[in-house]
């Protein structure tokens, strides 16, 4: 992942509507949920639900799919593991610090 997508992605869920969004998706897992039911769920109106649904999409962390008459919405998990493993590019300061471990920050060095 490059720094702009990573920037865009992490721009989009900055806001609370869309991350709670997001995050519905991911513990919907692939059935993923309904515009719908995101929007009784999250208690916004479909139009607010919709801006905030496109701004997911745009920067792929979401898929949308057509289901008879119904938009159903998925995150998507490749594009949420690239972002993860964008910021965690450089844990523990390059060192081999093991899936299981907890990154430590490294000591600054003062002057």
């Amino acid at each position: 992942m490059k720094a702009e997508a990573a920037i865009q992605a992490l721009g989009a869920l900055a806001q609370e509507h869309r991350l709670e969004a997001f995050r519905r998706l991911v513990q919907a897992g692939e059935a993923g949920m309904s515009a719908g039911a995101i929007a009784l769920a999250l208690g916004l109106p479909n139009s607010s639900l919709s801006f905030h649904l496109a701004q997911l999409r745009s920067t792929g962390l979401i898929l949308q799919e057509r289901q008879h008459r119904s938009l159903i919405y998925r995150a998507d998990y490749a594009a949420m593991s690239s972002l993860v493993a964008y910021l965690m590019e450089n844990c523990c300061a390059g060192a081999d610090c093991g899936a299981d471990a907890a990154c430590e920050p490294t000591e600054r060095k003062t002057a």
